[in-house]
């Protein structure tokens, strides 16, 4: 096997969906500090791959365009890397590696794939992603540094932010918490669109503006958000201020890529979030993070540092997994808003 340290041009085969993505660069640092002289590329999908565009450690990036089982990898196939580091756990992701006749060829031993690559490590278990992933790199030889992502945002990046606060009709200096409404695994991870309105008008209440961030997917979800902010809040909640200001709450979702999403957020105070991409993403730039957990396990995907808040609510049946809830959705529907917005103002 090549010795880390000679490797002069390894790829990196990127996770699939940002938040794992964002949880994967303290190994790829790691790889960085330990192959010094290499250049390090990674290969990502069209959707991840802007993210490491902000990622100083990475030099070059592959966009694996094509995701057919016949032409996946395509991209590799032209002979100038000498080692694959293969970071997620499909099949799909070895034989991409395996394709592009690239010699060495790294990755854990799962999904019946250890034939296709030229060292397999064992999988440990119960480890957070971020640790996960490091203990790969490490088992390799490659060694371990500091475990919680960052990533700096650049001028162009936060330039983009702030044109799209301007569209969005916020004036720059009232405060600002971005609200992150939407989760891709599925609905049982969101929190409900009604609870995210209750808390941006508790925000309002005390002169606080909101922001909703994500993806064109997460549209719907926002429309209820704002369709409940708009409207008199539940019995239970009209100490949460029966009135305010309908432009305290702006709508994002949709209307940024990944650098100016990065931009809006380093204008935030901070974030509110279901476990998403956007949670990993704030957190890596720095946002003090309130993050929502139900049928996911905080302990694999929490996002960490000092600055973070994790808030759950009791319910035997928590962390199930599922996309969508079979029974009464209580890990979410249980936690309280005035909790989240307790925690959402301890850095206002």
């Amino acid at each position: 096997m090549t010795p880390y340290h000679t490797l002069t041009r390894p790829v990196i085969l990127a996770p699939n969906w940002l938040g794992d993505a964002i949880m994967s660069l303290p190994a790829i640092a790691d790889i960085r500090r330990g192959a010094a002289g290499a250049r390090v590329t990674v290969a990502a999908r069209p959707a991840v791959a802007p993210l490491f565009r902000l990622v100083s450690d990475v030099d070059d990036i592959v966009v694996l365009e094509s995701w057919n089982w016949r032409r996946s990898g395509a991209e590799l196939t032209d002979g100038r890397f000498d080692a694959a580091v293969v970071l997620p756990n499909s099949l799909h992701a070895a034989l991409i590696a395996s394709r592009s006749g690239i010699p060495e060829r790294w990755g854990y031993r799962a999904d019946w794939r250890a034939p296709l690559l030229t060292r397999a490590i064992d999988r440990p278990t119960g480890l957070h992603q971020v640790a996960y992933y490091q203990h790969l790199v490490q088992a390799l030889g490659f060694p371990r540094g500091p475990s919680e992502p960052r990533i700096d945002v650049s001028a162009s990046a936060r330039e983009a932010g702030a044109k799209a606060l301007t569209a969005a009709k916020w004036d720059g200096r009232a405060p600002l918490v971005a609200l992150a409404p939407g989760a891709a695994y599925g609905g049982a991870k969101r929190w409900p669109p009604t609870s995210f309105a209750s808390l941006a008008r508790a925000l309002a209440a005390d002169g606080v503006e909101s922001v909703m961030v994500g993806s064109a997917a997460d549209a719907r979800t926002a429309r209820e958000v704002a369709r409940a902010f708009g409207s008199s809040p539940p019995d239970g909640a009209r100490n949460l201020q029966a009135s305010v200001d309908p432009g305290a709450l702006h709508d994002l979702v949709g209307k940024t890529d990944l650098p100016s999403l990065a931009g809006v957020l380093a204008s935030c105070r901070a974030l509110v979030t279901n476990d998403s991409g956007a949670m990993h993403l704030g957190a890596a730039i720095g946002v003090a993070v309130t993050a929502v957990f139900g049928p996911t396990d905080e302990r694999a995907t929490r996002p960490l540092g000092a600055a973070h808040v994790v808030i759950t609510a009791p319910a035997w049946c928590r962390p199930c997994m599922l996309r969508e809830c079979p029974l009464d959705h209580q890990c979410m529907r249980g936690i309280d808003v005035r909790t989240v917005a307790a925690a959402a103002r301890r850095t206002l």
